[in-house]
């Protein structure tokens, strides 16, 4: 059995011919994962990040067809409160789209009880809906200066200047943003924090970005779903979304002026163009916003699970193990149709030695 959110049975049905192929073995994601008897077995519970959300609905899905003996129920309830039930240990595993800082992982128990995996590379699409207009430039400081307050309509001339030969209205912008503790804010202020300087210290307070913000202007909604339902339903509006999302459901998403001067919109090739510059990723090190390049799009980032080093139940320890070993590897293939890069050859190394300092019953997993 596995469950899944609203937003998962909508990307369940619309990939339904690709899932009944993976679950029939039609796909090559067997060859690397261990026979069912390896594979330990439970019920698994896990809760987190909605950045990811698709991809993992997909994923677990095809992993339970391939192992009935290990189920898992995830609950995307943001990045913050899956770094909490984390903590209050009434999940197997968190998912976050930011590591876990220096304090949460002290009231977790401590550095040797943890330990966090990169799974996945996820775009941030700026989508928007205005009526009669298709497509849309915008750059960083524009962009800063909108989710500030200082452009109130889409006819600004600093929207205007960056749209030549398209008729922009004089529509009131209603900006969108996330009001709860969250990954996908995260990587969007770390983004906004590198184009404008009243960002990184007025806003932020020169304390870097942030999962909560108290934000200048807009309306807020609980994960990328409500986002993204918020601009559909309100004309003018503008918000930041997870790629997949936007995909799924037809929105227009702004073409957002990089590092090298270029308009790109939000894919997965960009997203690996910018994951390239970063060569050392780690838990500490995992910023790839703004990064230089023609084709490198500027807002995208890791999302992590984060699992307990030691786990007494040995049948569900082997099963969390193994379950992110497929996700790493041969499950990467599962985030293509969902707008999701695949985790660069160094991560995935990075992933897996991480996979190696869990125990079940005491004993190592991996070797």
């Amino acid at each position: 059995m596995f469950r899944v959110t609203a937003m998962g049975r909508l990307l369940l049905a619309g990939l339904a011919a690709a899932t009944f192929g993976a679950a029939c073995g039609g796909s090559s994601t067997g060859g690397a994962s261990p026979s069912p008897a390896d594979v330990g077995s439970g019920s698994l519970t896990g809760a987190g990040a909605t950045f990811p959300e698709p991809f993992y609905t997909k994923a677990f899905f095809d992993y339970n067809a391939k192992h009935s003996q290990v189920t898992i129920n995830y609950q995307a309830v943001g990045s913050g409160a899956g770094i909490q039930q984390f903590i209050k240990n009434t999940v197997d595993f968190g998912a976050s789209d930011v590591p876990m800082g220096a304090a949460d992982i002290t009231s977790a128990g401590g550095a040797d009880s943890l330990v966090q995996i990169p799974t996945t590379l996820g775009v941030i699409s700026i989508a928007y809906n205005i009526s009669g207009v298709t497509s849309l430039n915008l750059d960083g400081p524009t962009l800063a200066n909108i989710y500030l307050g200082h452009i109130k309509k889409w006819n600004d001339p600093a929207i205007t200047a960056l749209n030549s030969g398209t008729t922009m209205p004089a529509t009131a912008i209603t900006v969108v943003h996330r009001a709860d503790s969250s990954g996908t804010t995260f990587h969007f202020t770390d983004y906004l924090s590198k184009v404008s300087d009243e960002w990184a210290n007025t806003v932020l307070k020169g304390k870097g970005p942030s999962k909560a913000v108290s934000w200048p202007v807009g309306i807020g909604g609980s994960g990328n779903q409500a986002v993204a339902q918020s601009v559909q339903q309100t004309d003018g509006a503008i918000g930041y979304v997870e790629l997949a999302y936007v995909v799924q459901t037809g929105m227009h998403q702004a073409a957002i002026k990089n590092a090298s001067g270029k308009f790109v919109t939000a894919s997965v090739g960009g997203a690996t163009a910018a994951a390239a510059q970063n060569t050392s990723v780690s838990p500490t090190n995992f910023s790839i916003s703004n990064e230089p390049g023609d084709t490198t799009y500027p807002i995208a980032g890791f999302s992590w699970v984060i699992l307990k080093t030691s786990y007494s139940d040995a049948a569900k320890g082997r099963a969390v193990v193994y379950l992110f070993k497929w996700l790493v590897t041969d499950g990467q293939s599962d985030g293509s149709a969902l707008q999701y890069a695949p985790l660069p050859s160094a991560v995935a190394s990075l992933a897996l030695s991480n996979l190696k300092l869990v125990k079940a019953g005491g004993t190592a997993v991996l070797s």
